[in-house]
């Protein structure tokens, strides 16, 4: 069994609720009337949750708005203080809980620092010592003895961001603040968390962005309604996130009958993921997005069903509002039992990525479709250059596979001969 010593965090049956007070008036008459009455309804934000962090680990909260991430990383900071329970941190702790927070608005970039960094616990010669650096990784050289109020959203993540990881701390706690800034710097960002992450700092990480998460995390906690309903690897607990809020999504269009993309036989998309497979799932930025998704045989003709061997011809309409990305394009297949069978992007390592228009299609031949008879569903997807998820539909489309072969089993076939030789 672990020591106390081991675990940078522990979070032993917690819970906060805060006080909402009515509305006592607005009329000096109503306010004078209702002074003394302080009717409030307590309002539950966390449950009872427990958590323990090792030493040198990245952890992901996610959940919905509202379902108690920022307050947990509020509680791990002292800001609040939990109605119930324990909340305990081992060392020095860093963090980014609030964009500015701290910062003098009549003060410069430099002097702000100082302040920063010391409420963070450096004294004056710590702070003389990493200055340049923190300077030099904000980029704000030419801004640095500017008073930050002429400071953009974006600069003042720079310089915030900059001071937090110079601190030598040995827990950063970060609340969606690199969602601020332009991509460049966020991909800086996120390349210096990878490094402080491997000289065994503790991160604990609130970002909206999955793909964030999963380049940075060892492991995501999931809260829902101030409760914690998973807690593991990060690509599997994403998965399952991904998937309720894709349900929500799904149910919010149909009842509000949202416009819809259309492919070129008249069906939408989400018509595909709804009426085809009941798993069907989509996320993504949509900055590069699917418009339609087709499948042929090989004399063009519309197919979902095929057999071993066939030919068959993917093509996958896109558009975009971004000017001339560069992405990779991706498929899979998978079998009905959730089996992987087989994946294929657009370029291999190493390849230069293409560069789109505003709109066109990308098609992919398969000259011999080797799955073995059954029942199959495609995967799409487009990425950007830096990892950026585009857009991504997972069970977009069914497809059978016939000709069945009895001395053949799994899910694809090789071409081969069998031979002896005596």
């Amino acid at each position: 069994m672990n020591n106390d010593t081991d675990y940078a965090i522990r979070v032993k049956n917690v819970e906060k609720y805060f006080k909402v007070y009515m509305d006592k008036g607005n009329m000096l008459k109503e306010r004078i009337i209702f002074a003394n009455r302080n009717k409030y309804e307590k309002r539950q934000i966390l449950n009872g949750i427990s958590f323990d962090i090792p030493k040198g680990q990245a952890v992901g909260l996610i959940g919905r708005n509202g379902c108690g991430k920022s307050t947990t990383l509020k509680m791990l900071t002292k800001i609040l203080k939990p109605n119930a329970g324990e909340v305990e941190v081992n060392g020095r702790v860093s963090s980014l809980i609030e964009l500015g927070a701290g910062f003098h608005p009549d003060m410069t970039g430099r002097e702000n620092i100082y302040i920063n960094a010391t409420i963070f616990g450096l004294d004056k010669e710590e702070i003389d010592a990493r200055l340049d650096d923190i300077i030099r990784f904000s980029e704000l050289e030419d801004y640095i003895d500017n008073p930050v109020r002429t400071y953009s959203s974006g600069m003042y993540m720079r310089l915030a961001f900059a001071v937090a990881i110079n601190v030598n701390a040995d827990v950063l706690l970060i609340d969606e603040i690199l969602a601020v800034g332009d991509v460049s710097f966020q991909k800086k960002c996120f390349e210096r968390l990878k490094e402080i992450k491997e000289e065994g700092t503790t991160i604990v990480i609130v970002s909206h962005s999955m793909e964030q998460l999963y380049s940075i995390c060892d492991r995501l906690i999931w809260i829902e309604k101030g409760r914690i309903l998973e807690d593991g690897e990060p690509k599997l607990i994403g998965m399952h996130y991904l998937d309720s809020m894709e349900d929500d999504r799904i149910a919010r269009l149909a009842n509000e009958s949202k416009e819809k993309l259309v492919d070129d036989r008249g069906r939408s998309i989400l018509e595909l993921t709804q009426n085809v497979h009941p798993e069907a799932r989509r996320d993504g930025t949509h900055k590069v997005k699917f418009t339609s998704v087709n499948l042929y045989d090989k004399d063009g003709n519309p197919c979902q069903t095929f057999s071993t061997g066939d030919k068959a011809v993917l093509k996958l309409g896109y558009e975009t509002g971004l000017d001339s990305p560069k992405v990779n394009f991706n498929m899979d297949f998978v079998k009905d039992n959730w089996q992987y069978c087989y994946g294929s992007c657009f370029t291999k390592p190493g390849d230069e990525l293409p560069v789109l228009k505003k709109s066109g299609t990308v098609t992919f031949t398969i000259d011999k479709l080797m799955l073995l008879p059954g029942k199959y569903y495609l995967d799409v997807g487009i990425n950007g250059e830096d990892g950026e998820l585009y857009d991504n539909v997972r069970n977009i489309m069914q497809i059978t596979i016939r000709n069945y072969v009895h001395n053949e089993f799994g899910p694809c076939t090789f071409e081969h001969d069998w031979k002896i030789e005596q």
